[in-house]
């Protein structure tokens, strides 16, 4: 069975759509799911129920609409036998072709980087949308948000670095570092947790979140460095 994980993608089958569209709650979730089908556009995992009653072949879904549906959130649950597999957003520098042209260099060199120190970093939230679907999800406030994988403390140490250091002319950065798959924090928060401006941190999975103070609680089973 595959593992979920935070801003994991789905594609559903045929039959999955039509059963969604059907139990649209109201007129515009229908005419917007109605276009994700047509257009076979992804849904994106999200929290999963973890009380005793949640089924393990079901997967709470959803997805951030465009800006011509005022950017409404539409949650849907899916049977795991009615998924086709399994996707990922977009790679970051994908999204240089979406950016002005005057922070693409910028944004090339931080790709450049962020893949030296053996990462390679994908874009969600609104711009990761926009780069999947062609349509306008990105407003004047949107940040650019980025998750990396990231397997200890060192690494995620460099790569938070690095997108803290970034200047990107007319854009501002936020999004996670993901450790062992699915534990995730604020790349901002770690760097401020790590420098002792905090005492704990909070951890995000698709299961929940939970307040961390040591990183054995964030990397577990994982040998990490202090």
């Amino acid at each position: 069975m595959t593992r979920l994980h935070r801003h994991q993608l789905v594609r559903p089958s045929p039959s999955a759509w039509t059963a969604l569209r059907a139990s649209a709650a109201d007129a515009v979730e229908r005419e917007c799911l109605t276009l994700w089908a047509a257009r076979g556009l992804p849904l994106v995992v999200t929290q999963q129920r973890c009380d005793a009653g949640a089924a393990a072949d079901r997967i709470a879904t959803g997805l951030s609409a465009p800006l011509r549906w005022a950017s409404r959130r539409i949650g849907v649950i899916l049977d795991r036998s009615d998924v086709l597999f399994f996707d990922e957003f977009p790679v970051a520098r994908a999204l240089t072709k979406l950016l002005p042209v005057p922070t693409r260099t910028a944004w090339d060199r931080l790709c450049r980087s962020v893949a030296a120190e053996g990462a390679q970093p994908r874009v969600y939230g609104s711009y990761g949308w926009q780069a999947l679907t062609g349509m306008a999800h990105v407003h004047a406030d949107s940040d650019v948000d980025l998750w990396a994988g990231v397997h200890d403390a060192a690494q995620a140490d460099a790569i938070a670095a690095l997108f803290a250091r970034a200047e990107i002319p007319g854009l501002r950065l936020d999004g996670e570092l993901i450790f062992d798959g699915d534990t995730a924090v604020s790349w901002r928060e770690w760097l401020a947790w790590r420098a002792g401006g905090t005492r704990s941190i909070l951890v995000k999975t698709v299961g929940g979140s939970r307040l961390a103070s040591d990183l054995a609680e964030i990397v577990r089973d994982v040998k990490v460095a202090a």
